[in-house]
């Protein structure tokens, strides 16, 4: 058997399905590709057409966007269970995904964490019009998301889920920037999940580090 995975090393989403690969105890090779380079190689584009990261290929089976790979992932291999079989803790585990991807990622990875943190280690200008822009949106999120959590160390239920893993590897960028801990600080479900999923091994395993 073979598995490669193929993004960007810095991608919240390539770290997903990383977690998700190491919660399953699978080893995978990595291929780098980089979304935002000028020229996507052709021999990607052939995997995924739209260019987007990251692609997982097993055994020439081609599977692209995060929530397929991981579902697929989780359900074609032996291992910790990643999705709940209540009914109702997977509902809520698929609507924190979503509610994650939709209005989280945008604001807590592509403006907090780049421009207080990612374009500073790389040396190119931040913008704090977009850091406060990207801090107001994100109290809505968190909001609605320490709401939704069942409260513990897990969000949607009684063990660890798909939804542990997709906001937690957003959170861990948003929470390189001072402002991102301290927004978390105020949601209590969510601090007390983040104590404990923080230091979790899949997480620290699938660091990615800063250029």
């Amino acid at each position: 058997m073979t598995l490669e995975l193929h993004g960007y090393r810095y991608s919240v989403y390539l770290r997903i399905v990383a977690m998700t690969l190491t919660e399953k105890n699978l080893a995978w090779t990595h291929v780098e590709v980089d979304p935002f380079a000028e020229t996507i190689p052709q021999a990607y584009l052939a995997l995924n057409p739209f260019g987007r990261v990251p692609t997982l290929v097993h055994d020439g089976f081609v599977l692209y966007e995060t929530t397929a790979i991981t579902r697929y992932v989780d359900e074609a291999f032996a291992g910790l269970a990643l999705q709940p079989a209540d009914p109702q803790d997977r509902a809520r585990m698929n609507q924190m995904i979503a509610v994650a991807d939709s209005y989280g990622y945008w604001p807590m990875v592509r403006q907090v964490f780049s421009h207080r943190v990612f374009r500073p280690a790389q040396g190119t200008a931040s913008d704090e019009a977009v850091i406060a822009e990207g801090l107001r949106k994100s109290k809505m999120v968190f909001a609605a998301l320490d709401g939704l959590a069942s409260g513990g160390q897990f969000l949607a239920g009684p063990s660890l889920s798909l939804a542990d893993l997709h906001f937690g590897a957003m959170v861990a960028y948003f929470t390189a920037a001072a402002e991102g801990r301290a927004e978390l600080s105020c949601h209590p479900k969510l601090s007390d999940w983040w104590a404990a999923f923080s230091g979790r091994a899949s997480l620290l395993r699938t660091e990615p580090g800063l250029p």
